[in-house]
């Protein structure tokens, strides 16, 4: 065994221990040196160990205090070398001692290593294993498995161990190394754990044995692994976040270069996420984005990649597209998707999404490029359309360029008072007379005239100065009426759009009674049109509004309609005067397209409500609506939206 050695029993034969480079020293319990190995005797500086004090090289009391913990130390020689201790009782009542010289550079590391172990209070074993199959170990070990000792005994270490990991295990058993790797593994009850595997090979001619240290490390991989999927995911909704997304496109960008191919980005936003969230709160808000998350999720394949990018707003990365025509596809199967509504806390929630695509190498070489030229045409397609999509064009840039121009000017001209109401007759089907008007907004701007609708009234709303307008043209509306009812003109009704930000307004009711209250026009002369997702978005808000307008004798109805995605419900239940089919259906001749009118007109009038169809150009137009027994119509077949003093001609004196 060695210089000056004694038999004893010992957990490890004494001829590998003289393999070691790092010193071993077995104890008596009281601190005479049993044995001590070529390592120890060069480390210690004595050629015979055996019977002497343990206290002549080191504070045997100290070593004695921390079992298994590792201990830094200066030996008790000239030079006072450190090293790293480590203490273990033997069955037989002796002790191991595993010295190591700490290297100057190691020094600080093993410091903070010893301070990090004792305020942890990690978990450590041993075990001694020959080619995978355990030979010995001890107790610590077989408590962190969950097992007792006689119970590991020569078990095979693969059945504790996650298979997925086998390999990692497989390869660094070939090699000899001291460094520590990561294994997942299972307890007895089957929870799983992970543990950090410190090796030390244990050259034998009979076998390879080798004795490894094996702490549990299960806390400390959860915490990282909970960083990490703070870094990659989006706590909300469990998808990948921006980050993960970025990292996802650039290794698609990386792909795409090597074989020629195409990729899209599309951006997603919720329609009207901003209203419903200022509306019915902030954890009403979450739990829609979660929803229409797991929405998108059913959307996942092998080509998709599903991320939010922040607040209600996702993107989706597809892969392997080999033309815009790919693009447009998925975009229209995001879209059908949510035709479904979606049930929020006992909330049946009608949404829709805009979506904005950007195509590799067509609109961009770089992942943050895509994204941007996405988003740019998302916020156009918004803007204008909702419940749709856009593929970027370069003209957008120049687009938003001119959009920020406008919003200056549109300030200057709520100022200045360059906006004006036109109105468009309305006509009884059944007689041709006019019994109406709807208002509607017009900006002459001073040197560019007149500036289309579409262009400026998106921006307002974006902006926030569409409540300030749309409460004006609901006051100038209400005052010609009025005007044109004292000049004996009439009686008709004004029909006034609402706007998503004034219909959302929590004074809505007040705010139409005093303005009626202050042009003096009778209630029922006054008729509000929202569209079909506002009306579907939430029902609790929107039946007390409704019912208010209701009170105070105003009409609301439903404009551009078939264009969302109602509830039969809440149309039976909500208080509602009147349907207006969109212009969509009427100026297309097919046949689906009919038999869509036919059943907006049908459903109209079983729910006791009128039906005005909108954007009637032709007399076959008109033809096909009289047959169906349609209500009322408008559009350029009677008349252009004209200023007040030419809608006077509509009007028959009483």
């Amino acid at each position: 065994m060695g210089k000056g050695s004694q038999h004893t029993e010992l957990m490890t034969p004494a001829r590998m221990l003289e393999q070691l480079n790092d010193a071993i020293v077995i104890l008596h319990a009281e601190g005479q040196v049993l044995f001590a190995n070529q390592a120890a005797h060069i480390l210690l500086g004595e050629e015979d160990l055996t019977g002497q004090s343990i206290e002549l090289f080191l504070e045997h009391g100290t070593v004695m205090q921390k079992e298994r913990e590792p201990i830094l130390l200066e030996l008790n020689s000239a030079d006072q070398t450190l090293v790293q201790i480590r203490t273990w009782k033997l069955n037989d009542g002796h002790i191991c001692l595993f010295i190591h010289p700490v290297r100057f550079n190691d020094q600080k590391e093993n410091q903070m290593y010893a301070l990090k172990y004792r305020m942890n209070q990690s978990h450590e074993g041993m075990v001694l294993h020959q080619a995978g199959q355990i030979i010995d170990c001890d107790d610590s070990l077989a408590k962190i498995f969950g097992y007792k000792k006689s119970e590991l005994i020569r078990a095979s270490i693969d059945e504790f161990i996650d298979s997925s990991y086998f390999h990692t295990l497989k390869e660094n058993m070939k090699q000899d190394h001291d460094k520590p790797y990561l294994l997942k593994g299972y307890k007895k009850t089957g929870e799983p754990l992970y543990i950090d595997v410190l090796p030390q090979p244990y050259p034998d001619k009979d076998g390879d044995l080798r004795i490894a240290v094996i702490r549990d490390v299960t806390e400390r991989v959860h915490n990282e692994k909970q960083i990490q999927f703070m870094a990659y995911y989006d706590e909300l909704t469990d998808l990948p976040n921006r980050n993960y997304f970025v990292k996802t496109l650039e290794e698609a960008i990386a792909e795409c270069r090597k074989d020629n191919g195409q990729i899209a980005v599309h951006f997603v936003d919720i329609d009207y996420f901003k209203q419903i969230n200022d509306t019915l709160g902030y954890q009403f808000g979450d739990a829609l984005l979660q929803a229409c998350s797991d929405r998108l999720k059913q959307l996942l394949d092998g080509k998709n990649f599903i991320a939010r990018m922040s607040g209600d707003e996702f993107l989706i990365l597809q892969r392997d597209i080999q033309n815009k025509d790919e693009a447009e596809a998925f975009a229209e199967k995001v879209i059908r998707a949510f035709q479904i509504p979606i049930d929020v806390q006992d909330f049946e929630i009608f949404t829709t999404v805009s979506i904005g695509i950007s195509l590799f190498p067509e609109n961009g070489k770089h992942p943050n490029e895509l994204i941007k030229q996405a988003d740019s045409a998302m916020y156009v397609i918004k803007e204008n359309q909702r419940n749709h999509y856009k593929i970027f064009e370069s003209s957008i840039t120049e687009d938003f360029k001119e959009m920020l121009t406008i919003e200056n000017e549109l300030r200057r001209a709520i100022k200045q008072k360059q906006f004006e109401v036109h109105y468009q007759p309305q006509v009884d089907i059944s007689n041709n007379q006019v019994i109406g008007f709807e208002a509607l907004l017009r900006w002459k701007h001073p040197s560019r005239g007149y500036i289309s609708p579409g262009m400026f009234i998106p921006l307002a709303e974006k902006t926030g100065l569409i409540i300030e307008i749309g409460d004006w043209v609901l006051r100038e509306a209400c005052r010609q009426n009025r005007k044109w009812h004292e000049k004996g003109y009439g009686p008709t009704k004004v029909s006034v759009n609402l706007s998503v930000k004034q219909f959302l307004q929590k004074d809505l009711v007040k705010k139409v009674r005093d303005i009626l209250q202050e042009s003096k026009l009778d209630a029922k002369y006054l008729e509000l049109e929202i569209t079909e997702s506002m009306a579907m978005s939430n029902e609790a808000y929107i039946m007390d509004t409704l019912k208010g307008l209701r009170e105070l004798g105003v009409n609301v109805s439903i404009d551009d309609f078939g264009t969302g995605y109602s509830s039969m419900k809440y149309l039976s239940q909500f208080p509602l005067s009147k349907l207006k089919i969109d212009q969509l259906f009427i100026r297309g001749e097919q046949k689906q397209n009919q038999a869509i009118v036919k059943s907006i007109i049908h459903l109209s009038h079983s729910l006791d409500m009128k039906v005005i169809a909108e954007g009637v150009e032709t007399k076959e137009q008109l033809e096909f609506l009289k047959g169906e027994k349609c209500d009322e119509i408008q559009g350029f077949y009677f008349s252009k939206p004209v200023a007040p003093g030419k809608a006077e001609r509509f009007f028959s004196y009483s």
